[in-house]
């Protein structure tokens, strides 16, 4: 049986432009995967498939093969059909370009896998999630399967599968690793299958295969990785390549978070000031902030606010909120900071200030991470760890709430279980 592996690069990333070629400790990130690939006992060839000359090039200075592919196929799965058609196999192996931290035993996994009278027409590599990572499993990058009894996917999704209804039921998730083993019949009947709908509306290529009906084995192995999609995830990639302590990513960070303290005008306002016949000042908040403070403080995250100016409109506000934490009136942030702190029983460590001006920079240095609103100065944007879709006054405090919880495996939503007809309605509607 002969066996090629392939790997698809591209040159044209979306959100990393030039991926394949980008350098980890002196050397392209393909070539750090070719170099793997050939490490992989039971394969009689491995080639790159691309349409990119510059690719080529490097590949081959390295003694690398090539496979030129044409510039129009969609997917690494078109690359893959093409070479089939050039080189003949009766399995091929799909390894990504993008995974220069490739376990070579496990791709040996999935040759052996494909060896043998019972061997599956198509299969792939799946790993348990530790129970440490487990607030990973909301992250819609981390593309989770779930099998039958026998090892075969029953489906693959972005949203956390199974589902657990039930607060305190054990569950183990499986995290899909895109690298495939295909029969060269599947690869051709996988190149005769026009998209279906579910793999349009997931964004996941194999999701056409099981809905045409074609079983794939899932092969459980160790993690290995990260992948590089991001410029976070080659940061962590050439750390550990150099030996080095990786960067936790933003989402790490996130999920040890415990007290958000925020700004007020240009964050929870829009930053316009309103003046009563009386001279007293008056602010216009936004619904959706509210109701997600009272949903996340339920949730076990402790709320503050810090503000430049003190007014009844604002204290009236908070107590609407059940904010009990604020300094108001204070522009020195940094002492007020340390006051709300030791109020709290939270230390910097676990602190998120989100601001949208240059007062706020100071609070910024002094937390473990600065946030800002999707308008705020020049200068703040830059110094922030995390900037906001959301504009001051429209709803920004509700989305780093969201983006808090779900690092940490939680949901906005607030919901008890009835367990009488006499009882109120499961969920709280709550009108801020």
């Amino acid at each position: 049986m002969r066996v090629i592996a392939v790997i698809p690069a591209r040159y044209h990333s979306t959100r990393l432009p030039g991926k394949p070629l980008l350098e980890i400790a002196g050397k392209a990130m393909i070539v750090h995967v070719l170099e793997k690939a050939k490490q992989v006992r039971g394969l009689d060839d491995v080639l790159v498939a691309t349409d990119d000359d510059r690719i080529a090039e490097v590949v081959r200075a390295s003694g690398g093969k090539v496979c030129m592919t044409s510039p129009d196929c969609a997917s690494g799965s078109d690359r893959l059909q093409e070479v089939a058609k050039k080189h003949h196999a009766d399995v091929y192996i799909n390894i990504q370009g993008d995974e220069p931290l490739l376990d070579p035993a496990a791709i040996e996994k999935l040759v052996n896998c494909m060896r043998g009278k019972d061997a599956p027409s198509v299969a792939t590599l799946a790993y348990a999630l530790p129970k440490a990572e487990e607030q990973r499993v909301h992250d819609p990058n981390l593309v989770k399967v779930v099998c039958d009894e026998i090892g075969h996917a029953l489906y693959f999704s972005r949203s956390p599968i199974p589902f657990v209804r039930d607060a305190g039921t054990d569950c183990t998730y499986f995290v899909h690793i895109g690298v495939y083993a295909y029969s060269r019949e599947a690869l051709e009947r996988f190149g005769q299958l026009a998209p279906s709908s579910l793999e349009q509306i997931e964004k996941l290529e194999q999701l056409r295969l099981l809905q045409a009906g074609i079983a794939i084995k899932v092969v459980q192995t160790q993690a290995f990785g990260p992948g590089v999609d991001t410029a976070e995830d080659l940061a962590a990639v050439r750390a550990i390549v150099e030996g080095k302590s990786p960067q936790p990513s933003l989402e790490q960070r996130l999920s040890h978070i415990k007290l958000i303290i925020t700004d007020v005008d240009g964050v929870l306002t829009d930053g316009g000031l309103f003046y009563g016949p009386e001279g007293e000042s008056l602010k216009r908040f936004n619904a959706k902030d509210g109701l997600g403070c009272v949903l996340a403080q339920k949730k076990g995250l402790r709320l503050a606010v810090l503000s430049g100016r003190d007014c009844e409109a604002l204290r009236r506000r908070l107590k609407d909120l059940g904010i009990a934490i604020f300094r108001l009136g204070r522009l020195e942030k940094r002492l007020a900071l340390q006051e709300i702190f030791a109020e709290s029983g939270c230390d910097a460590s676990q602190t998120v200030f989100l601001g949208d001006d240059l007062t706020d920079l100071p609070a910024f240095e002094a937390c473990a991470l600065g946030v800002c609103v999707a308008d705020a100065q020049k200068e703040v944007r830059e110094a922030a760890d995390l900037v906001l879709e959301s504009r001051g006054g429209q709803g920004a405090l509700r989305e780093l709430l969201e983006r808090v919880l779900a690092s940490q495996g939680l949901g906005l939503t607030c919901q008890k279980r009835r367990t009488s007809a006499k009882e109120k309605s499961d969920e709280e509607v709550i009108s801020l």
